[in-house]
C-alpha cells in the first residue's frame, strides 16, 4: 500500500491518459475503431512473426514445432488483412460478435428450457438469452452502427475508470505523508 501510495502521481497519468482516450472515442469514433483495427493488424503480424520463430527454433527438438509455425502464418496473415483491409476486418469482427451473440443467446434459451423443470425463476436466463440475440441481430443488419456503438462502449468504459483512477490517485496521495523533498519511509498510522 505504500508504495502504491508513494508513486500515487502514476495512477492519476493512468486515469487521465483513459479519459482522454474515452474523450477521443467520443469525438473522433470512426477514427478511434479504424485505430482499434490497426493496432489488432499490427499485434497479430508481430504475433505471427515470433510464433513461426518459434516454430523454426523448435523445429530441432520437437516433432510438432509445425504446429507454431503454422500458428505464425495464420496470425501474421490475418494482421496483414487487418493492415492492408480494415473494412474487411472491421467487418469479420462485427459479424464475429453477432454471431456469437446469436449463438449464445440462443444456448441461454434452450438451458431455460431444460431447467424448468429443475429450477424456479429460469424465465431469467431465457431472457438473457433474448437479450443477447437482440443486439446480434442488429449487429447483423446494421454492421456500421454497431462497430460505432463498440468503439463508443470502449470509450465510455475507459472515461470511467479513468475517472476512478483519478479519484483513487487523489486518495492515494493523502496516504503518502512522507514530507515533500524527503526520500524517508511515510509515517504509517493505524486504524
Amino acid at each position: 500500500m505504500m508504495n502504491l501510495a508513494r508513486n500515487w502521481w502514476l495512477v492519476v497519468v493512468r486515469g487521465v491518459l483513459a479519459i482522454l482516450f474515452g474523450l477521443i472515442t467520443f469525438f473522433w469514433p470512426n477514427l478511434s475503431f479504424l485505430l482499434l483495427i490497426l493496432t489488432f493488424g499490427a499485434y497479430a503480424m508481430a504475433d505471427g512473426v515470433f510464433a513461426m520463430l518459434s516454430g523454426v527454433v523448435s523445429s530441432r527438438y520437437s516433432p510438432r514445432w509445425w504446429v507454431f509455425l503454422l500458428e505464425g502464418i495464420v496470425s501474421f496473415a490475418a494482421g496483414l488483412i487487418a493492415i492492408l483491409r480494415p473494412d474487411l476486418a472491421a467487418s469479420v469482427l462485427i459479424a464475429l460478435l453477432a454471431a456469437w451473440a446469436i449463438v449464445t443467446g440462443a444456448l441461454e434459451i434452450a438451458a431455460a428450457i431444460r431447467l424448468r423443470r429443475e429450477i424456479t425463476n429460469e424465465w431469467m436466463l431465457a431472457l438473457g438469452g433474448f437479450a443477447s440475440i437482440a443486439p446480434g441481430i442488429l449487429l447483423f443488419l446494421q454492421p456500421v452502427t454497431g462497430g460505432l456503438v463498440l468503439t463508443l462502449m470502449i470509450g465510455a468504459y475507459a472515461l470511467i475508470f479513468g475517472i476512478l483512477l483519478v479519484g483513487l490517485g487523489v486518495r492515494l496521495r493523502k496516504w503518502d505523508i512522507r514530507p515533500r523533498g524527503s526520500n524517508q519511509e511515510p509515517v504509517q498510522f493505524t486504524r
